[in-house]
């Protein structure tokens, strides 16, 4: 059967007048829980002491919810951004965030920060990890995004390092899906003499590098803006970057996801101050430590296997106290107030296994 054009056009101006009306609810929704927001701030301020108004846990509370209600047919991907940013365009009614976090404009760890906080965080660019840590130390920022660990490459050491002795807690984790764009004003493959990158971005691209542009001198700099910041100037010279980068420096993809694993993802930490409440999906990650000794690590391990406690992470590093002595980052699921992992740390406490409680923090949505 067809249809005359007069019909169509009926059909869409239909349509197009339920979504202008759907547009108008959706707008009056807003409204009304930005002002439910603004009556938290209130209470907040009344109560007379130091106001909490950023909580993760409520935060993984609600997005848990709306994935729990997603049916489509948007991507549950995109329904989970739109509510992040509702949700933060709602917080900075209460108190206007400002988040430090590692790399100029355009890195990996800022497409992170606005993946946690949404586009009405304040985002501060620092230029090393050890500054995003000193910023939220000395309350310069509220909190701080730095990179924990690649799927392919493995953990930060720097973000380890940092976090063995500082006061700071971790908060919150972010992963993001990391796709690495070829950026260069070059013409063709062929004008390529060089390739920039951080040292981790080269390495999750050595395959394709290796395949495509064996002839190329690899250039490791301090993070990937820099290097998409470098091909904007010199044309001869192609960025490993992010296609936020690329925008940023107005530098085109001249060859776009390069890396060699397609489900290569990074996740990002965190980080405050002040540690967080259960919101029902937890990690609480540990630094531990054990004698150089026969059964040491199985010791370590032993008293979270007993209660059922899951281990989702352990990544050895160097103690720094003496030859081959090492202390061990810990992942285990569930919050340190939970009534069996409480148990369990309190043994390890009595054992003198505890170096540091990183923190308990909801899973990354």
């Amino acid at each position: 059967m067809t249809h005359s054009p007069d019909d169509l056009e009926g059909q869409l101006r239909e349509h197009r007048a339920q979504i202008d009306a759907l547009d108008e609810q959706l707008q009056a929704l807003l409204a009304e829980r930005a002002g439910h927001a603004q009556a938290i701030a209130r209470i907040k301020q009344a109560d007379g002491q130091d106001p909490v108004f950023y909580r993760p846990e409520r935060e993984r509370q609600v997005l848990a919810a709306v994935r729990a209600r997603h049916r489509g047919p948007l991507a549950e991907e995109d329904v989970l951004r739109i509510f992040r940013e509702i949700m933060g365009a709602c917080l900075a009614l209460e108190h206007r965030l400002k988040v430090a976090y590692f790399g100029p404009e355009g890195s990996f760890t800022e497409g992170a920060l606005r993946k946690h906080f949404g586009g009405a965080a304040d985002a501060v660019p620092l230029a090393t990890i050890a500054e995003v840590f000193r910023a939220v130390s000395a309350k310069v920022a509220d909190f701080g995004v730095v990179p924990a660990e690649n799927s392919a490459e493995g953990i930060v050491n720097h973000t380890h390092d940092l976090l063995m002795h500082s006061p700071l807690v971790i908060v919150g984790e972010v992963v993001l899906r990391v796709h690495h764009q070829l950026l260069s004003r070059a013409a063709g493959l062929d004008q390529i003499k060089q390739v920039a990158a951080h040292p981790q971005a080269l390495a999750q691209c050595r395959a394709w590098l290796a395949r495509h542009l064996p002839h190329c001198e690899e250039l490791a700099v301090s993070n990937n803006a820099e290097a998409a910041r470098r091909a904007a100037a010199e044309p001869t010279l192609a960025a490993i970057a992010s296609r936020e980068a690329g925008m940023h420096w107005d530098v085109p993809i001249l060859v776009a996801n390069i890396e060699d694993a397609p489900d290569n993802a990074t996740r990002f930490f965190v980080i405050g101050r002040q540690g967080v409440a259960a919101s029902g999906q937890d990690k609480t990650s540990l630094l531990l430590a054990a004698p150089h000794t026969a059964g040491s690590l199985h010791a370590l391990l032993e008293p979270f296997a007993r209660r059922g406690i899951s281990l989702l992470r352990i990544e050895s590093r160097p103690a720094r106290r003496a030859l081959w002595e090492y202390v061990f980052f810990v992942d285990i699921a569930g919050h340190e107030r939970d009534s069996a992992i409480a148990e369990a740390l309190a043994e390890l406490d009595g054992a003198g296994r505890i170096v540091r409680r990183l923190g308990s923090y909801p899973q990354a949505v």
